[in-house]
């Protein structure tokens, strides 16, 4: 067994749509980034990568290749899994933290622990996802962004 992190950080901006753990939040603010800026499905894909020392995201898709433009974060986590696989390892579980100021979080949590569950190929039972505000504090605090912490647990395919 093997345990990875992941962090990402991504600027609230005008004109892009919010996309946390595959799922589209109502918010007049989006994400800054070449992909959808997705910071949770990036921080658990990292994890994943960490948990067995393939790099980071940015190794394998490069803000620098437009065939990355406006991806999928999930469709490339789905990658990340299969990269693993072929290299001997599945995911077992994840747990996973969203800093955010704004918007509330709760609502949406069922369904990002759905959709990461299905990109993992886990049960939901072993994908946690939890939102915390940082009361105000620096930049999450003043809802200039949002931040993402992901720990994983890997294990060997026999």
């Amino acid at each position: 067994m093997r345990i990875g992190h992941g962090y990402d950080v991504h600027r609230l901006v005008e004109n892009r749509s919010l996309i946390l753990g595959g799922v589209e939040i109502p918010h007049p603010r989006g994400l800054l980034g070449h992909s959808d800026a997705d910071v949770l499905s990036h921080a658990v894909s990292d994890a994943l990568l960490g948990a067995v020392a393939l790099g980071d995201i940015g190794q394998h898709f490069p803000d620098s290749d437009e065939q990355y433009k406006g991806a999928s974060s999930l469709a490339l986590l789905k990658f990340v899994v299969d990269l693993l696989v072929k290299k001997g390892y599945a995911p077992y579980c994840l747990d996973s933290t969203l800093q955010c100021q704004d918007p509330k979080l709760a609502p949406f949590i069922p369904k990002m622990r759905t959709r990461l569950a299905e990109a993992l190929g886990l049960p939901v039972e072993r994908v946690s996802v939890k939102a915390t505000t940082t009361e105000g504090l620096g930049f999450v605090g003043r809802k200039e962004g949002i931040a993402a912490h992901a720990v994983v647990l890997v294990n060997e395919i026999d």
